[in-house]
């Protein structure tokens, strides 16, 4: 019980049905719809882009967008299945099968749910934006790569190969094979998304190219004879109106052991996206995203849905700004556009066999388009060279070879780049016989204290970890010009203490003390001195040379100093 009452999980589903209204739900009402609508053509294209069917696409957006709306931590957030999956998807079904991919997916829920019980929200958050742009520019163009086929309608034989160079290799040598009536399907499409909105932003392209563009192609096919486009129905047959029964994954430990990296990349991928696109959501309408809770009810989807036949959840942000924009401002938004998409999977099954595989290929290029972020990439390259250089390679890495490796080595890079600039911004001094005790603080009254000849007096100022460990090491040693008396070691700007640094500071006191050499530290706070204690700092240096404030170490350090002199 007293776990649970430390957990961070507040559904903002519960929070928002404080006072709330009949005027609220008919906004809610409206922006469900509209984003049921909006959703209807993506979940589809999405699931066959990964390399599945329409129909677990729309399983996916149904039971993952009703459980992220139900159980997240944002108001507005909308869930289901995004463009940034399907690399990784496609990838892991072609190695390891539809039940890989639930086994990797369970596993990627577990793994969000316990960073939110960690209360890694926050952290996740602070992944350096030039990693994030570079996953999702790379992921866009993956996604444009995968859409040849389908928007050209090239004949190839054999399946293509799934790396990028290769892939485009096989295009160009088959290039010659272009269907000229797929190909105008395409651009018809791609030309009604990209208009639509300069009619009325509120009006969803996308559903209206497949609309338009489907009714056209049905009456050139059966009235003219007009052959050689495919569509859904040509490719997947006539499509399940039916919910999938729930149904085991077979995990075991082979399979954990065999899925856990592809299981981390989901469950990262989905953190940032999730994040990524609350925080946009909370700077349009000012709300503040529980982010812990967002891990947990987005680790929850991903747990639900692999016993369903669904692929990974996330949040989505171009969904999440349509509700946004239509009024919705509470998760029940969000339960009525699963809802809607729900009914539609109905009733409306049919008339999706209808829908040019072209058409879904435009919809996918329009989708890598506004992925790409191509203004915020260029923006960037105006930046200093360290991110440019961190943007240039998780791009690289997540385009020529695997989002799996891409994530892995972009996340560490952000800990390279954050124990950089730690670094950079931590600094080891040495002070001379005079010392202000006020020297780096707002006090207007300076109190300089005689330190007696034989002390030596350092200054840590940023956190004592690893790196400005060595540092402060090396400095000490490089600094000695003849063999002190006592070492003081102020402390007053450390924060913290890492393992690295209570062994260096331990190996530091040992040695000086066998060269006859006493250690006070300066300026310990208390959450520092309860790291020491703990470390049994106090019995090796003496507690009572352990001192809250600089001028109380330099009367103990004078006085060892005069009566050894």
């Amino acid at each position: 019980m007293e776990f649970l009452s430390k957990l961070d999980f507040n559904p903002a589903l519960i929070s928002s049905m404080k006072g709330y209204s009949f005027g609220k739900f008919k906004q809610d009402l409206i922006a469900g719809i509209v984003v049921g609508i909006v959703a209807l053509p993506l979940a589809i294209a999405f699931g066959i882009a990964s390399g599945v069917s329409p129909t677990i696409g729309l399983v996916t957006a149904i039971i993952g967008g009703f459980l992220v709306s139900a159980l997240g931590g944002n108001s507005v957030q909308i869930g289901g299945p995004t463009g940034a999956f399907i690399v990784i998807v496609y990838n892991i079904i072609q190695l390891y099968g539809l039940q890989g991919l639930a086994i990797a997916t369970f596993m990627a829920g577990c793994i969000l749910v316990f960073m939110g019980v960690f209360k890694l929200g926050t952290v996740i958050k602070f992944i350096p934006y030039p990693i994030v742009v570079g996953f999702t520019a790379g992921i866009a163009l993956t996604i444009f790569s995968t859409q040849m086929v389908d928007f050209f309608g090239l004949k190839i034989d054999g399946s293509v190969p799934s790396e990028f160079i290769s892939k485009w290799g096989v295009y160009f040598k088959n290039f010659h094979t272009i269907h000229i009536p797929t190909l105008l399907v395409g651009l018809a499409s791609l030309a009604i998304i990209i208009f639509t909105p300069k009619i009325s932003k509120k009006l969803p392209g996308a559903l209206i190219a497949i609309i338009v563009v489907s009714a056209v192609v049905w009456v050139l096919r059966e009235f003219f004879g007009l052959q050689g486009i495919e569509t859904i129905g040509d490719r997947f047959g006539n499509l399940p109106t039916d919910i999938p029964q729930p149904h085991e994954i077979g995990i075991n430990m082979q399979s954990i052991n065999l899925l856990l990296p592809s299981a981390f990349t989901i469950a990262m991928l989905g953190a940032i996206e999730s994040l990524l696109s609350a925080t946009v959501a909370d700077g349009v309408t000012g709300g503040k995203t529980n982010s812990n809770t967002e891990l947990i009810g987005q680790g929850i989807a991903n747990i639900t849905v692999p016993f369903f036949g669904g692929i990974p959840v996330t949040g989505a942000i171009a969904r999440t700004m349509t509700n946004i924009t239509n009024g919705g401002r509470t998760p029940v938004a969000g339960v009525i556009h699963a809802v809607v998409l729900l009914v539609i999977f109905l009733f409306a099954m049919p008339l999706i066999n209808l829908v040019p595989m072209s058409c879904l290929g435009a919809v996918l290029i329009m989708v890598s388009y506004n992925m790409s972020g191509w203004r915020t990439v260029k923006a960037l390259f105006r930046s200093p060279k360290a991110d440019i250089s961190v943007l240039v390679v998780t791009f690289l890495l997540t385009v020529i070879f695997d989002l799996t490796i891409a994530i892995e080595i972009g996340l560490l890079l952000a800990i390279v780049l954050f124990l950089r600039r730690v670094m950079e911004n931590s600094s080891v001094r040495v002070y001379s016989e005079k010392l202000d005790a006020a020297e780096g603080t707002d006090l207007s009254t300076h109190e300089v204290l005689n330190v007696e000849k034989g002390v030596s007096v350092y200054e840590i100022d940023g956190p004592f970890f690893f790196g400005i460990a060595t540092k402060f090491d090396e400095l000490m040693r490089n600094s000695m010009t003849e063999k002190p008396i006592v070492r003081i070691i102020r402390m007053r700007k450390v924060p913290f203490v890492d393992s690295t640094g209570i062994h260096n500071l331990e190996l530091l006191i040992q040695s000086s003390h066998k060269e006859g050499i006493l250690v006070v530290l300066s300026g310990v706070s208390d959450s520092v001195r309860e790291t020491l204690h703990k470390a049994n700092i106090d019995k090796l240096v003496g507690d009572e040379h352990i001192c809250d404030h600089i001028s109380k170490a330099v009367i103990v350090a004078n006085e060892i100093a005069r009566r050894k002199s």
